[in-house]
């Protein structure tokens, strides 16, 4: 079992940045691949950004790419998500969580098997 648990979100301006972090506790963090994920208002959850047991990172797209930064302290338990030039589409709730597959990162939720409660993050316009 791993539980996970998110923070750093909160109300920022367009262009602005937040850092979250994803804290992980329980079984061995580090055989773990964690993605990050999010969800707006009356959308589906989509993926975000992934980083493997290994430190292969897997982006959703060349938006999220140039903005976004994942990293994993295996020291720390933790995963981090540095998130730049915000934008108010980036407005979603956003989670962190666990697959312990160590292949390739997934960017199907149903591949992931330990989720946060999430972390609001607000762009304003």
């Amino acid at each position: 079992q791993v539980q996970l648990v998110e923070s750093g979100g909160g109300l920022v301006q367009d262009g602005g940045s937040l850092r979250l972090s994803c804290a992980a506790s329980g079984r061995t963090f580090t055989w773990y691949n964690m993605g990050w994920f999010r969800q707006a208002p009356g959308k589906e959850r989509e993926f975000v950004v992934g980083i493997s047991w290994v430190g292969s990172i897997r982006y959703s797209s060349d938006s999220v790419q140039d903005r976004f930064t994942i990293s994993r302290d295996n020291a720390k338990n933790t995963v981090y998500l540095q998130m730049n030039s915000l934008k108010p589409e980036d407005t979603a709730v956003y989670y962190c969580a666990a697959d312990h597959s160590r292949g390739r990162v997934a960017v199907q939720s149903h591949d992931y098997v330990y989720w946060g409660q999430g972390t609001q993050v607000t762009v304003s316009s």
